[in-house]
């Protein structure tokens, strides 16, 4: 049997281009030799390339973050490459990227989030609009971005100038929303027609962060994730639930990780979805896998059988 030729994209032109290329090394060398011949594509440099190899590749697994990447751009051109690809379409993608579509369609479909305005420049010089709708502290956050790049929690009225300011150098749409205190835990989701959702991870990050930023998330040894996260069957069977319902909300198939803030009281906040969580064996998605039985490799390859299944789909579809 020959082997499947898979397209590993990474790299991209987003602040997150680093965390794309460490994780596609490391996928690169879970993957199964036997089964796959793997040919690297960077999309800052090699999309015509990709283009010109199209008819000799089988599948491609994406693993960029952030813009160009995770947001239905690429998504598009492999749409039109005739190159299955595990993960979100495009218009999943899309309306995952854009945390103020995404929180409108989980609201639209009954899921509990935090109040939210979106900002303007203007409103840089002039915040009190913005603190007459909602109450601090709040989080500040460009609307596109990934693994925090750009966020800020606003504690004191005087710091929303300064955390907005900070906001929009990474992106034209920024958002200011309500900040929910407590536990945060993810959700992560595999299927295609039929879903599961996986154990629930809790994120502790270290005391001297202020939240999950870009530095607590990728120092070694700045977060601690305990899976299956400590949590009573009810709000696990909830947040399960939710991860699910935010799933087909979006749009999506393939996998996800919806993250969400578990309050005191126990209710449930969702705070975004992710269509291309981190792969590395010790990610948060790849973490709950194992603990459903789905080692790193064997999850890589349910990845791929349902990126090829949803193609067979379409297929017979036209």
């Amino acid at each position: 049997m020959s082997r499947i030729r898979l397209a590993l994209i990474a790299g991209g032109t987003s602040g997150e281009r680093e965390v794309s290329l460490r994780g596609a090394a490391g996928v690169e060398q879970a993957l199964n030799k036997d089964t796959y011949e793997v040919l690297r594509y960077d999309s800052a440099t090699d999309l015509a390339r990709l283009a010109a190899d199209a008819d000799k590749l089988d599948a491609a697994f994406i693993l960029l973050h952030g813009l160009h990447g995770e947001d239905g751009t690429v998504q598009g051109m492999l749409e039109l490459l005739g190159i299955p690809y595990q993960g979100a379409g495009v218009l999943g993608s899309a309306l995952a990227m854009d945390k103020h579509l995404a929180k409108t369609m989980y609201r639209l479909h009954g899921l509990p989030v935090a109040a939210w305005e979106m900002a303007t420049k203007a409103h840089i010089a002039e915040p009190a609009p913005l603190l007459n709708k909602l109450t601090l502290p709040l989080v500040v956050k460009p609307v596109r971005q990934g693994s925090s790049l750009g966020m800020s929690i606003v504690r004191q009225a005087e710091q929303l100038s300064t955390a907005l300011a900070k906001a929009f150098v990474h992106d034209s749409q920024v958002m200011v929303e309500e900040f929910i205190k407590g536990r945060e835990i993810t959700v992560g989701v595999l299927g295609n027609a039929e879903l599961i959702a996986l154990p629930l991870v809790e994120v502790i990050p270290d005391s001297r962060y202020d939240f999950f930023d870009y530095e607590a998330k990728y120092t070694p040894g700045a977060t601690r994730e305990v899976c299956p996260a400590e949590v009573d069957d009810t709000i696990r069977d909830t947040a399960q639930d939710y991860g699910i319902r935010a799933h087909k909300a979006l749009q999506l198939r393939g996998c996800s990780r919806t993250d969400m803030i578990v309050r005191e009281d126990g209710e449930i906040f969702l705070l975004e979805t992710n269509t291309i969580p981190g792969m590395t064996p010790t990610s948060l998605l790849p973490q709950a896998a194992a603990q459903a039985g789905l080692d790193f490799p064997t999850l890589l390859d349910r990845l791929i059988e349902l990126a090829m299944e949803t193609q067979e789909v379409e297929n017979t579809r036209g």
